[in-house]
């Protein structure tokens, strides 16, 4: 039985190619699907040969201590790519390591699909040339990647993201308010620190310090944290419920939210949630980026805005007091502050598509994948 390659190298990209992969598992029975992921894409069906948690690293100085390992494991898919066992090579974003296994692929004569395309319209531009040689087709997630890529000679159709795809798992307020314990009439603040290990370790005590000053400034605040699967927090460090796997419900449930820089922040948009975003790294990492980063604003809600819909902190702008004073007025229903912020929410949720991503790059793949 020929195979698809799945990998996907973070706890995102397990939730997005468990969703395609479970696609492909109903168009393409004749095919069986390997990869490196997390539960989520072994739950659609997926063989896994490593776990994508031992894989997640974030920032170019932390890259570095994991090049051992990944040069091991590519080596090992570069042998199975020349097997002639591989119909189709399906990367998912983590530009890293996916770029030289598709390029590995490309050599080998297998098809390769990205999926969720490295940012280039950020920090890499000088990879667009290198992709137009080793991607036969891609299938971008945000709306101005298509023409982009096709500017530069790569095949790439626009699918949709695929949090699209989970609206259907979004409880209303009152319901998302009763499964986490929550009353109605509560004021409610989320706090989404990351989910890796550098993440939480950067973010949470500034989050949680930002969150007792709002507790002080407006008394009877309920906070609760959204809590990936693939993190431990310390109870010691918060003193807050910790939310595990839920991030939609806790949107829902929420006046307003702080959160970590990255795909939680169009979750918000697509929750309708108001916002606030913070992010921190290592002070290497943040010297080489000013250096590399081409775009004024990291948030993606921001970045598929072209606007400030939501305000951003950054390194050591991320300061709880000023955090907590741009938050304060988001939580109140009639500032018309968050009013204003819940119409840029809307217009970004308008620009992220239609449901059915999943699908749409399972076409692409079956069409590919002979």
């Amino acid at each position: 039985m020929r195979e698809v390659l799945i990998i996907a190298g973070e706890a995102s990209g397990d939730l997005h190619a468990s969703g395609f992969a479970a696609a492909l598992k109903r168009m393409r029975p004749d095919l069986a699907l390997t990869g490196i992921g997390g539960s989520r894409m072994e739950n659609a069906g997926v063989t896994l040969i490593e776990r994508s948690d031992r894989m997640a690293v974030m920032g170019f100085v932390e890259v570095v201590r994991q090049v051992p390992r990944h040069y091991a494991l590519l080596s090992s898919l570069k042998r199975r790519l020349r097997s002639g066992t591989v119909a189709l090579l399906v990367v998912i974003d983590y530009p890293g390591f996916n770029m030289k296994l598709a390029a590995a692929a490309a050599a080998a004569g297998v098809p390769v699909l990205y999926y969720i395309t490295p940012q280039v319209w950020a920090w890499g531009a000088g990879r667009l040339a290198e992709l137009s040689k080793i991607v036969t087709r891609a299938a971008p997630i945000l709306p101005f990647e298509e023409s982009l890529l096709r500017s530069h000679g790569i095949n790439a159709t626009f699918v949709g993201h695929p949090l699209l795809d989970r609206i259907g798992e979004m409880p209303e307020r009152a319901e998302a308010r009763r499964m986490l314990g929550l009353k109605e009439s509560d004021e409610v603040l989320a706090l989404f620190p990351g989910s890796r290990a550098q993440e939480i370790h950067r973010h949470l005590d500034d989050f949680v310090r930002t969150a007792q000053i709002l507790e002080r400034k407006r008394p009877g605040l309920r906070v609760i944290v959204s809590a990936a699967s693939t993190v431990t927090i310390d109870p010691a460090r918060c003193p807050y419920p910790r939310v595990p796997s839920a991030s939609f419900t806790v949107l829902r449930a929420a006046d307003a939210a702080l959160c970590k820089s990255g795909t939680t922040t169009l979750e918000a948009a697509v929750a309708g949630c108001p916002l606030v975003v913070a992010y921190k790294t290592s002070p290497w990492t943040y010297a080489i980026a000013r250096r590399v980063v081409k775009i004024p604003r990291i948030g993606l809600v921001n970045v598929v805005a072209e606007r400030e819909v939501a305000p951003e902190f950054v390194q050591d702008a991320v300061v709880p007091e000023r955090v907590a004073e741009t938050l304060q007025p988001l939580l109140d229903h009639n500032d018309p502050r968050r009013r204003t912020m819940l119409e840029g929410l809307a217009d970004v949720r308008s620009k992220l598509g239609t449901p059915g991503a999943a699908e749409r790059v399972a076409a692409i793949a079956s069409e590919l994948a002979v």
